[in-house]
């Protein structure tokens, strides 16, 4: 049918003028996306780099999930998804349990999409694990260092020990925090002879005072580390203090790549990413869906969006593949984000089913959803709801394939209306459907 026209051409046309007078290009890109000029204003936002790297943990971080069980070949096609996308960096699970043809096969799977994606290898505790990587085709080791003192024992493998009665203390268990150093400079040094990039993770940052960071840069660095990465489990920095240690770890290892490894306990972990490039950190790590135990971390989508629309930094991301490789990151691991998850939930693009809301897109898409769906592989969805008008009707109905006219479609909206009450829950498009052909009939 032909809808009675709200709004007149020329109102149209002077309501796209005065927006147009408030965008800027870059802040606004037709038919991608529309967001405030103030995030591209470097008065506002700061200094940002012009590009940043994004390292994707999704493999190691599905191995903290409980329940997660998937085959070799579902982690093989999810990491051709993964380096399809875009990804320039990616964390594999750890050698541990794992044969040296399953490590090579891995790496061979990730180099045959894009040869020049960077495989890293994770949680390499001896010289033997290094040289499985480096036999494997890695091109990047990381060596963890734990956050602590004396206190990094609570995180070595002494629990078999004890538990079966047997001493684990020796001349070597570290009681300091030389000593934890200590341990790493050998790994670090030998991973290097190997010609194997290393990044050293530094643990439990949130704990990391001035002088421990002074002291673990001039080590790490020292044996050859060739990026310091902070990592927060327990989630507790700030974007702010991110950002600080980001640039006291540049002035203590000038010509060191900064990484940094946040977790979203209080939603921040993207905030604490922007917050860290701004502050000169050369790399993110991430994962899909922001998988990891606990409070997970930074999402990759929302991340890699976030830098390319908010602030125009290149992150290399295919976005047109970000909500499929959510979805298949769902179907790996069995967790399910929510429905309105940023950028890539099922829902994420729906705003509810008023005709305030659905017809505003006749003057322009980007007014409520500041990103076009389609930049992101997602989908605008339009309900119908008790809060509903015959114009988002009719849309529906036309998308259904029922036509109807003026008159019948104010009987639909009536007697759709009175069963979503009755039954106390939205239609289906097939239920709608059926009342419409019912009615037409």
């Amino acid at each position: 049918m032909d809808k009675p026209p709200v709004f007149t051409a020329d109102e149209i046309a002077r309501f796209r003028a005065e927006l147009a007078d408030k965008r800027v290009p870059g802040a606004y890109e037709p038919g991608r996306w529309s967001v405030s000029p103030l995030n591209r204003d470097p008065a506002v936002a700061g200094p940002l780099p012009g590009e940043i790297r994004l390292r994707d943990a999704t493999l190691r971080s599905v191995e903290t999930l409980p329940g997660v069980v998937a085959t070799d070949e579902a982690k093989a096609d999810y990491l051709r998804r993964l380096v399809r996308a875009g990804v320039g960096e990616v964390v594999t699970a750890g050698v541990a349990g794992r044969a040296d043809d399953a490590l090579k096969a891995e790496v061979g799977v990730l180099k045959e999409e894009n040869p020049d994606c960077r495989a890293v290898c994770p949680l390499l505790f001896t010289p033997a694990d290094i040289d499985r990587a480096w036999r494997a085709g890695y091109d990047a080791a990381q060596i963890w260092v734990q956050g602590f003192g004396e206190m990094s024992l609570i995180y070595q493998r002494v629990y078999g020990q004890a538990w079966n009665g047997e001493e684990w203390r020796t001349d070597k268990t570290p009681r300091d925090r030389a000593a934890v150093l200590r341990r790493a400079v050998p790994l670090i040094e030998h991973a290097r002879s190997r010609g194997l990039d290393v990044a050293a993770p530094m643990l439990m940052v949130s704990y990391l005072t001035d002088e421990m960071l002074q002291e673990s840069a001039e080590v790490l660095t020292g044996a050859g580390a060739t990026e310091l990465t902070l990592f927060d489990g327990p989630g507790a920095m700030s974007p702010e203090a991110f950002a600080h240690l980001v640039r006291r770890t540049k002035e203590l290892a000038p010509g060191t790549r900064v990484g940094l490894h946040p977790h979203n306990t209080f939603g921040l972990a993207v905030a604490c990413a922007v917050s860290a490039a701004r502050a000169g950190a050369d790399v993110i790590e991430l994962s899909v869906n922001g998988y990891c135990g606990g409070p997970g971390n930074a999402d990759l989508a929302a991340t890699a969006v976030a830098f390319e629309v908010l602030y125009g930094v290149r992150t290399g991301i295919r976005t047109e593949h970000l909500t499929a490789l959510a979805r298949a990151g769902e179907a790996l691991t069995g967790y399910r984000v929510a429905w309105n998850h940023p950028v890539t939930g099922t829902d994420a693009f729906s705003w509810g089913g008023m005709d305030l809301i659905t017809q505003e897109t006749t003057v322009d898409p980007l007014l409520h959803n500041c990103l076009e769906p389609a930049l992101v592989g997602n989908e605008r969805k339009v309900p119908f709801t008790l809060d509903s008008g015959g114009y988002t009707l009719v849309d529906k109905l036309e998308r259904l394939g029922v036509e109807v006219t003026h008159e019948q479609a104010d009987r639909v909206l009536a007697a759709a209306r009175q069963t979503m009450i009755a039954e106390g829950r939205l239609l289906t498009d097939a239920e709608l459907a059926a009342i419409a052909k019912t009615i037409i009939s």
